[in-house]
């Protein structure tokens, strides 16, 4: 597989991962007794979804393992070097939150809850648990692996393209109706996160922490129910399905971040 083209490894690693994840899905969803005539509840996404990414570095040191590759060639280092960029990239992530929100609050788009902050405390650090693993995993694959990979026959903003372009319909996977109007958003989000790699000179440590502050953020504040929008303007400015990046103002948050980035490698 060493000479393999692009096309054929990333096909081989997909496969495999989906082929091994099926059968513990399967389980799973026997034992959480899913029925089939009903959608996944949030309690029953959370087991499969972990089991999924927990099985992403497996099967692709599998691949590596074939092409004789190494995970530094995806981005991802043991070095202190690579902890300070994904802290950089988290600073940076969270920052851009708290801008975006407190546009909104100053144009009376949003108001926040005030008795639902004391909820803060006690989900911030089970969501930052998982955020570290989605965008670790995410960025591992479609910024470290795929990106790489397409990269080898392909210029790489071709590269950069197509490999967005899969992540943003690969999250249509747990949720359509509400994840249909936000492809855009994850397309562009998937292009600034390869510009956070290239800031960072191949590595995915500020990827890395800027998805994570991302994901993070959001999930925090929708759990707690931090955020009430106040219907001035249409939902496509603030996002569809109350979803940041499904709205103008996401998407402009997103370009801002970019330009940061652009304009400053390595912060």
């Amino acid at each position: 597989m060493k000479d393999a083209s692009a096309i054929i490894v990333v096909m081989a690693f997909f496969i495999s991962w989906l082929g091994c994840w099926l059968p513990i899905a399967a389980i799973s969803l026997k034992l959480l007794n899913w029925q089939p005539t009903k959608p996944l509840q949030p309690e029953q996404k959370l087991p499969l979804m972990v089991s999924l990414y927990l099985l992403a570095p497996l099967v692709l040191w599998g691949v590596i393992w074939f092409t004789n590759g190494s995970f530094a060639n995806y981005g991802f280092v043991s070095s202190f070097a690579f902890l300070s960029s994904l802290a950089l990239g988290f600073g940076l992530g969270s920052v851009s939150i708290v801008i975006l929100f407190t546009c909104q609050f100053c144009l009376g788009w949003c108001y926040f809850k005030e008795l639902n902050i004391k909820q803060l405390a006690s989900v911030s650090f089970p969501i930052l648990l998982i955020a570290l693993l989605v965008g670790g995993i995410e960025e591992l694959v479609f910024r470290g692996f795929l990106l790489t990979e397409l990269a080898r026959d392909y210029p790489l903003w071709t590269a950069a393209i197509i490999s967005s372009l899969i992540f943003a319909v690969l999250h249509l996977v747990w949720e359509q109706r509400e994840t249909l109007p936000q492809i855009p958003g994850l397309w562009l989000l998937g292009m600034m996160l390869v510009l956070a790699r290239i800031s960072d000179r191949s590595s995915l440590g500020i990827a890395w922490g800027l998805h994570s502050a991302l994901v993070w953020a959001i999930a925090t504040i929708d759990t707690a129910q931090l955020v009430t929008y106040t219907g001035k303007v249409s939902e496509w400015w603030t996002g569809k399905n109350q979803k940041p990046i499904a709205g103008v103002a996401g998407i402009i948050c997103v370009l801002g971040t970019s330009l940061i980035l652009w304009l400053s490698p390595l912060l």
